[in-house]
């Protein structure tokens, strides 16, 4: 009985973990603006933030504290109306010129057209594991959880608790993966119209500035990077390192279902089966499975 107590706890805990409701931070203690102050202001006691964009600049915003594994989860509203040419864009970064980074990034379109929800990882310096999706709601309508889940096992995007993407952890085989570096939490809404809509073919209307996206209730429920010794701190199996739970180690049957409807319905391009580019030689983690 102890031991079905503990697995059907486990599936609780993973089933609520990336609730909405659940989501709670404070923009004041835990941010700050990093670019564009005067473009961006903070609101409803520290839950929310407004970035803005203009002709003059655009703004942004990053944690005070840098992460090794957990959850990073923020609530976002995209710039509604004709948002081509503009970005918004939410991430983890390390520094250096062999940093790690884990991206979501929104590409503004015409109104009236969905927009491209572009994903990516880079581990010490490298990327070009680019993902993208179409969303199946309007994003700019109302508010919507976008959550990084990152623990040794593997890095996992969701939006509004659905898994969209995994990307699990084969560094025995020499494949890169994020886990010695901390990371702090960027956002922000700049001008990318030399390539974010249809690749550089539509610009930004500045007619229609300021442009305007909300991030509300910023939370990460993660291991707070101390140095070297939060690799091994970070990663130890303990009940304060919840994500390491074998819950968190693998997708559930539920999860990989919605995954792969994901998958089947809203993706777009997937660097894994873009052979052109790679000219044949696919990079190695594309013929493993990710879940």
């Amino acid at each position: 009985m102890a031991s079905f107590s503990a697995l059907f706890a486990a599936v609780f805990i993973s089933a609520i973990a990336f609730q909405s409701c659940l989501v709670h931070g404070n923009f004041y203690n835990d941010m700050y603006f990093n670019w564009g102050a005067k473009h961006s202001y903070i609101y409803n006691n520290g839950d929310d933030i407004s970035l803005l964009l203009d002709k003059s600049a655009g703004s942004g915003v990053q944690s005070h504290k840098a992460f090794l594994f957990g959850s990073i989860e923020m609530l976002i509203k995209l710039v509604p109306g004709n948002s081509a040419g503009t970005v918004t864009a939410y991430y983890l970064s390390s520094t250096g010129n062999y940093h790690n980074e884990i991206d979501f990034e929104f590409l503004g379109n015409s109104t009236g057209e969905p927009y491209t929800m572009h994903t990516n990882i880079f581990t010490q310096g490298k990327g070009n594991r680019e993902q993208q999706f179409k969303l199946w709601f309007d994003p700019t309508k109302d508010f919507h959880n976008y959550t990084i889940h990152w623990n040794p096992s593997a890095v996992v995007w969701y939006v509004d608790s659905i898994p969209i993407r995994v990307f699990r952890n084969y560094k025995s085989l020499g494949i890169g993966f994020p886990d010695e570096q901390g990371m702090q939490v960027y956002s922000s809404l700049w001008n990318a119209d030399n390539w974010a809509t249809r690749g550089g073919l539509v610009k930004i209307d500045w007619t229609r500035a300021p442009f305007k996206a909300g991030l509300r209730k910023f939370n990460a429920r993660a291991c707070k990077w101390n140095g070297p010794n939060s690799i091994r701190q970070c990663a130890y199996p303990t009940p304060a390192n919840w994500w390491t739970a074998p819950a968190y180690k693998q997708l559930s049957w539920d999860q990989q279902h919605k995954l792969q409807w994901v998958k089947d319905n809203y993706m777009i391009y997937n660097y894994c089966t873009d052979y052109m580019r790679f000219k044949w030689v696919m990079p190695l983690e594309c013929s493993l499975p990710q879940y």
